[in-house]
C-alpha cells in the first residue's frame, strides 16, 4: 500500500451512532458541510434505522447492517448529486439515525375529571393515570410528520402530544367499554389492552406504534368514594336493628366498668327511649286486628235457558245454588276453562253444603 493510499484511507468516513441516553429518538450525524465521501462505511445497529436526506428529500431508509456507500452497493445513491457519474468527489447529504427500540414508562393522566356514563351510577366523573410504551415503525412518516429538521429529537418533545392524544380518546373508549365503574379495578389489564387497540390507529398516523398501555388507577371523586364507603359499612352491619341493640349493650357495659357516667346516662336514656318505643310498637301490634282472609274473586258465567248470564262472584253463585237456579247439570264457565262444564264439577264444594230440597 502506497503512502497516498494510506493517507486517503485515513479520510474514509465511518458513519455510525451509539447512544448512551435513554430518551433520544432521532439523531442527525454531523459532518462538516454535510459532506460524505465516496466509499464511506455506514453502520446501522440493531434497534436503529438510517435515513438519507438529499437536498431536503428522503432518498433512502436503511435497516440494521454495514453498508459501503458506493453506487454498486446502493443503487439508490445513483440519484444523488455526482454519484450517477461514479465520481469520487464527496456528496452533500444528511444522515439521520432513528432509534427503533421501545420507549417505556411514559406517563399519561387526566388533568381534569372525565364524565362518562355508567350502567349503575348513570353518570360519573373519573380520573385515571398510567404508563404507555411506543416505538418508531415508519421512519419516513415520523421524519416528515414529527421530526422535521431537528438534529437531536428526544421523547420529551412528543410525549405531551401523545399523552393529550390518549386523553382526547379516553372518554370515548371508556364509554365504549360498557364496563361498570365498580368493575374497573378487576379489569385493569383487559381495559389497558382494550384502550391500546382503540388508540393505536391514532399513533400510526405519526409513524409510531403504541405497543402497550397500562392503567394503574381509575378513581372516583372523593364525595362518591365516601358515599360508597358508607354504603359498604351499612352492608357489613347486616340487620340494622340488631346492630343498634348490640352497640347499645356494648356502651352500657363499658359505662359500668369505670367509663364516663355522663356517657352511660346518655346511652341509658337512648336505650330507654328505644325500649319504650319497642314496647309501644308491640302493644300497638296486639291491638291491631288481623287482616281479613282473602275472598275468592273468581267470576263465573252460567247458562240459563241456553242464554249466558253473568259474570257473578261466588256470593251470588251461592245464592243461585240455594235458589236452585244453578243445578248440578247447569253449564258453568270461568276463566281458565277451555269449554263450558257442568256446575257439579266446577262448583262441587258448594253443592255439598247445600241442604236437600224440601219434600
Amino acid at each position: 500500500m502506497g503512502l497516498f493510499d494510506w493517507i486517503f484511507g485515513q479520510f474514509i468516513d465511518v458513519i455510525e451512532w451509539t447512544d448512551s441516553s435513554q430518551d433520544t429518538m432521532v439523531y442527525r450525524f454531523e459532518r462538516h458541510n454535510n459532506e460524505i465521501k465516496y466509499g464511506a462505511k455506514l453502520t446501522v445497529r440493531e434497534s436503529q434505522m438510517a435515513v438519507f436526506v438529499n437536498e431536503g428529500v428522503i432518498a433512502d431508509v436503511l435497516g440494521p447492517g454495514i453498508y459501503e456507500l458506493e453506487t454498486n452497493n446502493l443503487p439508490i445513491m445513483t440519484s444523488l448529486e455526482h454519484w450517477d457519474h461514479n465520481f469520487n468527489s464527496p456528496f452533500k447529504a444528511e444522515v439521520y439515525f432513528l432509534n427503533t427500540k421501545r420507549f417505556i414508562d411514559l406517563k399519561w393522566g387526566t388533568k381534569n375529571p372525565i364524565t362518562v356514563r355508567d350502567p349503575e351510577f348513570a353518570m360519573v366523573r373519573l380520573r385515571a393515570f398510567g404508563t404507555y410504551e411506543i416505538r418508531i415503525t415508519d421512519p419516513k412518516t415520523f421524519m416528515t410528520e414529527i421530526v422535521g429538521t431537528d438534529a437531536h429529537f428526544t421523547v420529551d418533545e412528543v410525549d405531551n402530544q401523545l399523552s393529550n392524544l390518549i386523553l382526547s380518546r379516553l372518554a370515548t373508549v371508556l364509554g365504549e367499554s360498557e364496563v361498570a365503574v365498580l368493575d374497573f379495578a378487576s379489569n385493569y389489564e383487559k381495559f389497558g389492552d382494550f384502550i391500546t387497540e382503540k388508540i393505536s390507529p391514532s399513533f400510526a398516523k405519526y409513524g409510531l406504534e403504541l405497543t402497550h398501555m397500562l392503567v394503574e388507577n381509575i378513581s372516583l371523586p372523593e364525595e362518591v368514594e365516601k358515599a360508597l364507603d358508607t354504603r359498604t359499612s351499612r352492608e357489613i352491619t347486616g340487620n340494622l336493628d340488631k346492630h343498634i341493640q348490640y352497640q347499645t349493650g356494648e356502651a352500657l357495659g363499658n359505662s359500668g366498668e369505670g367509663g364516663s357516667s355522663a356517657m352511660g346516662d346518655m346511652v341509658g336514656m337512648g336505650a330507654g327511649i328505644a325500649l319504650g318505643q319497642e314496647m309501644l310498637n308491640k302493644i300497638s301490634d296486639k291491638n291491631t286486628p288481623p287482616e281479613l282472609p282473602t275472598r275468592d274473586t273468581t267470576l263465573y258465567h252460567i247458562a240459563v235457558d241456553d242464554v249466558s248470564e253473568g259474570p257473578y262472584d261466588i256470593r251470588k253463585i251461592q245464592e243461585l245454588i240455594q235458589g236452585e237456579i244453578i243445578k248440578e247439570d247447569t253449564l258453568v264457565w270461568t276463566k281458565g276453562l277451555d269449554d263450558w262444564q257442568v256446575a257439579k264439577e266446577v262448583l262441587k264444594k258448594y253443592f255439598n253444603n247445600t241442604p236437600p230440597p224440601l219434600p
